[in-house]
């Protein structure tokens, strides 16, 4: 029976530690799927079976636990760059801003209630301790790996700040969730009527979201002028996908000579349609746009998907579909979303493309875009690497900050992020393809998340009920109770009093503000609309950029 001993107990053994994580992730993952008063804690309960695991003895060698943890740390955060760098640098636009704002006052007051109940302590939770149960208190496990990350680089030796993390995480997910209900209450909010708010927004102030009509040429001034003089005379963005001519339907082309009488079907944003119809014409139905007799050559409307690496960040007006081909785009429809067919509009692979034109021209821009969709299947290896490699060396850059003896770096969590979050946006300039499927990066992010977790557990798991029991595990669940649940009380009342932000938007902005799944999942089963989640997806990208950095900031300039 000595193979099964050197199985279990051999610290050494690949097969014991792969053994060991096999258990502990299984574990872990199948408890997180049981719900508490209908929530769940999902994966963290990895880290809380790794914790068991390592107080009966069951542990690696050292420097094998580290290196699976700080790989893992870096797949996690990588894809998560790469997932919400798209989005990252729009979601400052319009509306954006101001829940962004508040998502940054809920980061800061989460940080100053940690730093002003230390200097209360009076040193009897170390800074380290104290950025751990700051983490588990906003339920933001990445915040932990760079916390984590930034102590290797200060040669820290004393107790695992995972402690303090797992103390405060439960009753962080709980907190969150109360402070939505007691703002509920604090601020009066019926429901019923936040609802109707949000249906009336929905229905007086369109988005630019692709709209069709049918219009009849009737200004006398576009009388002879081309397509494109017309576009270029009223400013805004619209495609003219067919037109009705001399008793033929068929596609123009910017050169196309527009006549008083012709009829045009059009695609726009919804709130530009009364300005174009007012300066061409008015709106009629008196055509049978899918009428096969009255074409030139039968027309047929078809999504293309975009595989071809090349096409990767060119614009539409570079693609010269309507001149070259004959056929004309009318949206493109990105991550489930329909976009407006502008000009300027940059292609990505993923994109599925709306066209409208004969059959054989649609075909032939079919092999121009690619149109395989096995391409997608296949996850882009090289650039995921590439940039975790620039991530690294962008993480280990020493970086001179004023009045510091010692440089800071981004490191393991920082470095990888930030470059991710700028490949996911601008990767097209240098060539870099950085599609994925959403299942593929949720795969690379699940898994790196679990190794993370599984190895602090471990790792953590030798002194935490001596911590929790003989030590200050009560306090450390208090702290982290005060620093999840003033600051959202604070930042939700002003929200609502001052910035008049939904009830609905609010919840899904302290969701996305903490990085909070279960509180989203909760937000999405209250709410019935995509509010919500509309809230959560504006601010996550800057507020888990913001809790990775200032947890590694804090350890780097407190415990420095």
């Amino acid at each position: 029976m000595n193979w099964l001993q050197d199985l279990l107990t051999n610290p050494n053994s690949i097969a014991h530690i792969v053994a060991l994580y096999a258990f502990v992730i299984s574990v872990g993952v199948l408890l997180g799927k049981i719900k508490f008063f209908g929530i769940s804690l999902g994966v963290t309960f990895v880290l809380f079976v790794g914790i068991l695991v390592g107080h009966f003895g069951f542990t690696g060698n050292t420097s094998i636990l580290s290196f699976i943890q700080d790989f893992g740390l870096i797949l996690f955060v990588f894809c998560i760059g790469l997932q919400v760098g798209p989005s990252f640098f729009s979601s400052f636009k319009k509306g954006g801003i101001t829940l962004n704002l508040l998502a940054v006052g809920i980061v800061t007051l989460n940080i100053a209630v940690a730093l002003a109940l230390y200097f209360a302590l009076q040193g009897r939770v170390e800074i380290p301790m104290m950025v751990g149960i700051l983490c588990g208190a906003v339920t933001n496990t990445p915040g932990l790996g760079a916390a984590n990350e930034a102590l290797q680089q200060l040669h820290y030796d004393g107790p695992e700040i995972a402690t303090g993390y797992a103390c405060a995480y439960p009753l962080g997910v709980m907190g969150i969730i109360l402070s939505m209900i007691l703002i509920r209450y604090i601020c009066r909010i019926n429901l019923n009527r936040e609802a109707e708010e949000i249906q009336r927004e929905e229905d007086e102030n369109p988005h630019l979201k692709p709209y069709t009509i049918s219009l009849k040429v009737q200004n006398e001034a576009l009388d002879g002028k081309s397509l494109l003089q017309v576009q270029n005379f009223l400013a805004r963005n619209f495609v003219c996908s067919r037109i009705y001519q001399n008793g033929h339907i068929h596609i123009p082309n910017a050169n196309t000579l527009l006549h008083v009488g012709d009829r045009m079907f059009i695609v726009c944003a919804e709130d530009d349609s009364e300005a174009i119809s007012a300066f061409i014409g008015p709106k009629i139905d008196d055509v049978d746009w899918q009428a096969t007799d009255k074409q030139d050559k039968p027309m047929v409307s078809r999504r293309i998907l975009v595989t071809q690496p090349s096409i990767n960040g060119k614009t539409l007006g570079e693609m010269h579909f309507s001149s070259m081909y004959g056929v004309n785009v009318t949206r493109v429809n990105r991550s489930g979303m329909d976009l407006f067919a502008a000009r300027n509009l940059r292609l990505q692979v993923g994109d599925r493309v709306m066209m409208v034109g004969p059959q054989d021209a649609i075909e032939r821009v079919a092999g121009v875009l690619g149109n395989q969709l096995k391409r997608l299947d296949h996850p882009n290896i090289v650039a995921i690497f590439v940039g975790i490699l620039c991530g690294i060396i962008f993480g280990s850059l020493p970086i001179a900050v004023p009045g510091m003896p010692t440089p800071v770096k981004l490191g393991l969590a920082g470095g990888p992020l930030i470059i991710s979050i700028l490949i996911g946006r601008f990767g097209y300039k240098v060539k870099l393809v950085t599609y994925t499927t959403m299942s593929a990066n949720l795969m690379l992010r699940e898994v790196g998340l679990v190794l993370f977790l599984a190895s602090v557990g471990i790792k953590a798991g030798g002194n935490f009920v001596q911590t929790v029991v003989g030590g200050d595990g009560l306090l450390y669940v208090l702290i982290g109770f005060l620093i999840t649940f003033i600051p959202l009380i604070i930042i939700g009342v002003v929200a609502r009093w001052h910035h008049r932000v939904n009830y609905y938007t609010l919840i899904g902005l302290i969701a996305g503000s903490t990085t909070d799944p279960p509180a989203l999942a909760y937000s999405n089963q209250i709410s019935g609309n995509d509010a919500p989640a509309v809230g959560y997806s504006t601010v996550y990208p800057l507020a888990m950029f913001l809790r990775i950095l200032t947890a590694q900031l804090l350890i780097l300039l407190m415990a420095g």
